[in-house]
């Protein structure tokens, strides 16, 4: 069956490949031996995993100090990177859900790879909280077990708990969703295995899939049950870890514009990650004709608009500051671009605000190598972003 192509719409596959071709193209990855691109993306990624270990250990073994916690500093470099993480896990559910809600035929190629990323940026991110505690190995402590550990009980008022029930709710529709467009696709892969033992697992993990008619109606339903769940979340989960912040009293966090604000730096941040993953993907994976110039640049275009509105915040904030007439409030923000760390600053408006301006280029949404530096450096600036709003105003 060759794809229609049409005049207005690129074709989302090419090379006008049969649905046996697709299917030999995608399962050779898992059943050839890897190339050496591969084993290059390994070997960086074995090695950074590594360093990850060593630094925790090595924290676990000092104390939490060493990120810069002490009496009056209860927060530091652990929550920049929760809520980075966070915001990179956004990307997944965002694009198999509310594009699947509006059918945009073009996430087809990437939401797998997509939804995978979402699952392992939120496990990322729940380390940060695990080794914030200090002792991990009582992590089970904040749960709540009635009349075990006596007066320890959570503070339901406390919008860390927001936390705690929002992110694990996500994490797990995430987890069912991507597991669920998995099926038929653990299927193919069962009937085209060659060990009794490969067979056996395939078979446990694809449910029994057959591909009849009835599989694939309830397996439209499910998705859409699901889409309909995860797009909510979503939107409240980063609007929740937000309002950790914009609860308080401190000069800089008492904002109602943080929710939309931060969706929309979620996204950005997680279509920069998606953006990168992907690029590197195609290239070792040999999945050009799947993943292409049009997939880049619709993302490219979704980094634009996302960047955009973020810039818009961070003028909203300055704009606010003044207009409320609040002196702790004009001096945070002209501290925070004009004190001791403007460095980091510059670097978030500059990441964030200007570089995703390039993309308004058609040429250059189109280059890769462009596009692949570009979405290294909007993560690198929401880094910063999150280093600005949260080391900063309280080590300051």
């Amino acid at each position: 069956m060759s794809n229609v192509e049409s005049s207005i719409r690129p074709a989302l596959i090419l090379g006008d490949k049969t649905l046996h071709d697709i299917t030999e193209d995608v399962c050779r990855p898992i059943e050839d031996k890897p190339n050496k691109y591969w084993w290059m993306a390994f070997g960086l990624s074995l090695a950074i995993f590594l360093w990850w270990l060593l630094s925790v250990t090595y924290t676990i073994g000092t104390g939490i100090g060493v990120w810069g916690l002490n009496k009056t500093i209860g927060w530091a470099w652990d929550i920049t990177n929760f809520v980075w993480w966070v915001g990179i896990g956004h990307a997944g559910t965002l694009i198999s859900a509310i594009l699947l809600l509006f059918r945009q035929k073009w996430r087809l190629s990437i939401n797998r790879s997509a939804e995978a990323m979402t699952i392992f940026a939120v496990i990322c991110a729940a380390s940060f909280i695990v080794v914030h505690m200090g002792r991990p190995w009582v992590a089970y402590w904040p749960f709540p077990f009635a009349n075990q550990f006596g007066s320890l009980w959570i503070n339901f008022n406390s919008p860390l708990v927001w936390d705690v029930f929002a992110i694990s709710t996500y994490f797990s529709v995430s987890l069912v969703f991507w597991y669920t467009g998995l099926i038929p696709d653990f299927a193919i892969v069962r009937d085209r295995a060659k060990t009794k033992f490969r067979k056996f697992c395939y078979t446990i993990l694809s449910f029994g899939w057959v591909g009849s008619a009835k599989n694939w109606q309830r397996f439209e339903e499910v998705s859409l049950v699901l889409a309909g769940l995860a797009t909510p979340l979503v939107l409240s989960v980063h609007s929740v870890v937000s309002m950790d912040f914009a609860t308080s009293l401190i000069p800089g966090w008492h904002a109602t514009i943080f929710p939309p604000y931060f969706v929309a730096g979620a996204i950005f941040s997680g279509f920069a990650m998606v953006q990168t993953l992907l690029l590197i993907t195609r290239k070792v994976l040999n999945l050009e004709d799947y993943i292409t110039m049009y997939h880049i640049d619709m993302m490219n275009r979704i980094i634009l608009i996302t960047g955009s509105i973020v810039g818009c915040a961070y003028l909203t904030e300055f704009f606010i500051a003044w207009y409320s007439g609040v002196e702790y409030e004009q001096y945070t923000f002209i501290n925070r671009a004009t004190g001791p760390y403007w460095w980091a600053y510059a670097t978030m408006m500059t990441c964030n605000v200007v570089s995703p301006q390039l993309f308004w280029s058609t040429k250059l949404r189109n280059n890769l190598f462009v596009t692949f530096f570009l979405s290294i450096i909007v993560n690198i600036g929401m880094w910063f972003e999150r280093f600005c709003y949260y080391s900063y105003f309280i080590t300051s």
